[in-house]
């Protein structure tokens, strides 16, 4: 079972187990995030799609560390004109581990029993 989240702007395919890096979330090493914006579900042959999103669904996960990103040089030069400007960024980014991954089907089902 695989399912597809949007967070942080971006779309990440995640299964049970994978770790992905994401932009920074709060919390700390070891709290439990949930991602609630579920774009898709694939169970074997049976897959789900939102529209946007899929109600119910969500996937949770565990920080495990923020870092950084490699620095990015922003550097502009104007010819002619003695002009040129240099400037760097770094991007903050938390690492994730996918520990599960919900659709709506089994919350109903949880639910019910």
């Amino acid at each position: 079972m695989f399912a597809v989240i949007k967070t942080g702007g971006k779309q990440y395919s995640v299964a049970a187990e994978d770790i992905i890096t994401v932009m920074t979330l709060p919390g700390s090493p070891g709290d439990a995030v949930s991602f609630d914006n579920v774009l898709m579900v694939v169970d074997g042959e049976l897959a789900r799609f939102g529209a946007p999103f899929l109600e119910g669904a969500s996937v949770t996960g565990t920080i495990v560390d923020h870092k950084r990103a490699a620095k990015v040089y922003a550097f502009k030069k104007r010819r002619r004109q003695n002009s040129k400007r240099k400037r760097g960024h770094r991007q903050d980014l938390t690492i994730v581990k996918i520990t599960g991954v919900l659709s709506g089907e089994n919350k109903k089902a949880g639910a019910k029993a």
